[in-house]
């Protein structure tokens, strides 16, 4: 998750108890970091009335309203964050140094083939079969005796006439001309005469369809579903993620940083043995939007990283990111919980939560559009009404939350919320979730779970 979350990416913040128990988690009595709550806390007595009490938590306003900051999940490198340090005057491996601890650079073969998933199990019929189209060289079909011009279509559809079970596979020339038409081969893998050629896959409702390498149609044997794999190589697949997860007008130092996650979140997901793909093109991986996305600025980020990827000892680590920090980054065992906020996960060495702010207390994110934010006002009925759908937060009418567990960042391990009917521990990504889902879609939604009751600072 990344900049993409902004199409592309508070309370008395932490109440003040919350605040002196994180400083001393942290063991210092800086709150940068916190949260993004980068003041000192000097020795005073906290003030009652923002105080959380543990079990029996903040009585809700009426109506209620979140304040937060940041944009995502908080692990890892901020990008908005790296645009700062870059603009500081940091260079790409101090960024990365400071958003994943301990590591090491490493190097992988730049050619590295790597399997994209493009289009899932598309139907493709007679009437409406999958294309594709071969630009700039000529292009063929393995295990087919032809070379096809540029601009020639290919047609796949199933089931060829008459035979149950067997795809067919034509090709038209551009001005029209039937060039093939027969049985599809058993592995239909797509490739141009040279590295030069692209292949456009015609059938995927995007201008973003345009890819270098192969493509290889993997067509189900029973049924008229089709899924297309773009194999191509690894610092030519970042070519069309970088400039889709972080804006290529970004300084050269957070597009180098970028591009040496980016290489390191995909190498470290390569399992050639496991399945038919190794990452799919959409959010629950990278973005990537093939040879139409590439920019100048990001070329050259990855041309001057290339092969580069973070290492801890011997392995390529899992270099996870986000839009927006909010001022701090959060330990990944707090982020990845069960749904009741139960830490579960074994804690990674290198992603670990720590202050993201300059030495004047300014956070290096400061210029995302959700560095702050803030949803609209709700009465108690409807945010009752709302967590009463789900059987996880259904407490009747609320009445109050305990907001006290909070990770090194700030963010909401877990949420319990009391109401008429008893009380509910989730955790924060839940509780934001069914906020989202609830709340009208045109209102603001709760960009990350770094949120409380008041302004966070």
């Amino acid at each position: 998750m990344s900049l993409r979350e902004i199409s592309h990416h508070g309370a008395p913040g932490i109440r003040r108890l919350a605040m002196l128990a994180l400083v001393a988690a942290l063991g210092g009595a800086s709150l940068a970091g916190v949260g993004g709550l980068a003041r000192t806390v000097q020795a005073e007595t906290p003030t009652a009335s923002p105080a959380i009490v543990t079990g029996s938590g903040v009585p809700l306003p009426d109506p209620v309203t979140f304040y937060g900051r940041g944009y995502g999940h908080g692990v890892g490198l901020s990008q908005y964050g790296a645009r700062g340090r870059a603009l500081a005057g940091q260079d790409a491996a101090t960024i990365l140094a400071h958003y994943y601890q301990g590591t090491t650079l490493g190097l992988v073969d730049p050619a590295t083939r790597i399997r994209v998933l493009v289009l899932s199990r598309w139907t493709a019929t007679v009437t409406h079969p999958l294309q594709i189209v071969g630009h700039v060289t000529p292009w063929g079909v393995d295990g087919i005796a032809a070379v096809f011009p540029p601009d020639a279509r290919l047609q796949l559809s199933w089931p060829l006439a008459g035979l149950i079970g067997l795809w067919r596979l034509s090709v038209v020339g551009p001005d029209g001309t039937l060039l093939y038409d027969g049985a599809a081969p058993p592995d239909i893998i797509v490739r141009p005469s040279s590295d030069d050629g692209r292949l456009e896959v015609s059938s995927k409702q995007t201008r973003f369809r345009v890819y270098r390498g192969l493509l290889h149609l993997v067509a189900a044997p029973t049924s008229s579903r089709v899924s297309v794999v773009n194999e191509v190589g690894l610092d030519a697949y970042l070519g069309g993620v970088v400039p889709v997860e972080m804006p290529p007008t970004w300084p050269g130092a957070a597009l180098q940083a970028q591009s040496v996650a980016a290489r390191s979140f995909a190498a470290r997901r390569l399992h050639p043995s496991i399945s038919f793909f190794d990452v799919p093109d959409d959010s629950s991986s990278q973005i990537y939007r093939g040879a139409l996305a590439e920019k100048p600025a990001t070329n050259a980020a990855i041309a001057a990283t290339a092969g580069q990827v973070l290492m801890s000892g011997s392995s390529i680590i899992n270099a996870l990111f986000d839009s927006t920090g909010g001022g701090a980054t959060e330990s990944n065992e707090n982020v990845y919980t069960t749904a009741t906020g139960q830490v579960v996960a074994r804690p990674v060495s290198y992603l670990r939560g720590s202050s993201d702010r300059a030495p004047d207390g300014l956070a290096y994110d400061a210029s995302s559009p959700y560095a702050t934010w803030v949803t609209r006002s709700y009465t108690l009925s409807q945010l009752s009404a709302w967590f009463a759908a789900d059987s996880r937060t259904s407490v009747g009418a609320l009445t109050a939350f305990d907001l006290h567990d909070r990770g090194v960042s700030g963010r909401l391990i877990s949420v319990t919320l009391i109401g008429s009917a008893g009380t509910r521990r989730v955790s924060g990504t839940v509780f934001r979730s069914i906020f989202n889902k609830s709340r009208p879609p045109t209102d603001p939604s709760l960009r990350s779970t770094l949120f409380d009751l008041a302004p966070i600072p």
